[in-house]
């Protein structure tokens, strides 16, 4: 049984926090931009369904799945390149919402490439007699 009671280290914290933020940011601007902020059709665009996809990783991001922060740095390039395709192809508002999307992206891809680094050197560091407990 792994000792789950001790609490991580402040930046891995830190790092699984803005990966949370970031995945929600980039749900709730999904949502935003393809129902209200700027739809393709208006009215509302069934686009707005792009972000099912992001909502799956989101149980493992609070569970802290080390899994979950793995396939999601591969998935969310799919986003990356949808802001970068729609930012050079959109006038404003989609162009800047597209940027967000981006950066979005890019804060995400980040936040778990640090945590995955900052877990396993945390691991690491402890001993084998602190991560098992009899």
């Amino acid at each position: 049984m792994q000792a789950t009671d001790t609490p991580a280290p402040a930046p891995v914290q830190l790092s699984r926090n803005l990966a949370v933020a970031s995945l929600l940011g980039l749900i709730l601007l999904g949502l935003a931009w393809e129902l209200w902020l700027a739809p393709l059709r208006p009215g509302g665009s069934w686009l707005a369904l792009k972000v099912l996809p992001l909502c799956l990783p989101l149980a493992g991001l609070l569970k802290n799945r080390m899994y979950t922060y793995r396939w999601l740095s591969l998935l969310l390039w799919l986003y990356f390149t949808e802001g970068v395709v729609r930012a050079t192809s959109e006038s404003a508002p989609g162009a800047w919402l597209a940027a967000l999307e981006v950066l979005l992206s890019l804060a995400l891809f980040a936040a778990c490439v640090m945590h995955i680094r900052l877990r396993q050197k945390s691991a690491k560091a402890q001993p084998l007699s602190e991560t098992v407990t009899p």
